[in-house]
């Protein structure tokens, strides 16, 4: 049973970069053919798909968030972490990880960050 857990810190300073980190266990990052997203809800809207780095190594962004973003991986600790520099409040949201393939077959239960001074 492949299980992922996201884990940093809950809030963060208004232009500082968010840092978040998926462990996963029960399965590989590097295994043909799965793509490692990340996934955030703001509070009151629907959720907005971020970016992903794939089982080669290889990573694609939201347009949107392009600028502001960088997934890496560390395959010794089968992790992968997401940084979102100049946060502002309106990137307050629960953040998720998820593995997809088909679908996103499997999801991490969530953490919330708040932008807030």
């Amino acid at each position: 049973q492949v299980q992922l857990q996201e884990s940093g810190p809950g809030q963060v300073k208004p232009s500082q970069t968010l840092s978040l980190t998926c462990t996963v266990s029960g399965g590989s990052i590097t295994t043909n053919y799965y793509y490692w997203s990340w996934i955030r809800q703001p509070p009151g809207k629907g959720l907005e798909w971020i970016g992903y780095i794939a089982y080669s190594g290889s990573t694609l962004y939201s347009p949107s968030l392009k600028s502001r973003t960088s997934i890496s991986r560390d395959t010794s600790k089968n992790q992968f972490t997401l940084q979102l520099s100049s946060v502002t409040p309106e990137d307050t949201a629960v953040y998720y990880c998820a593995r997809y393939y088909t679908d996103f077959d499997y999801w991490g239960q969530g953490t919330q960050v708040t932008v807030s001074s």
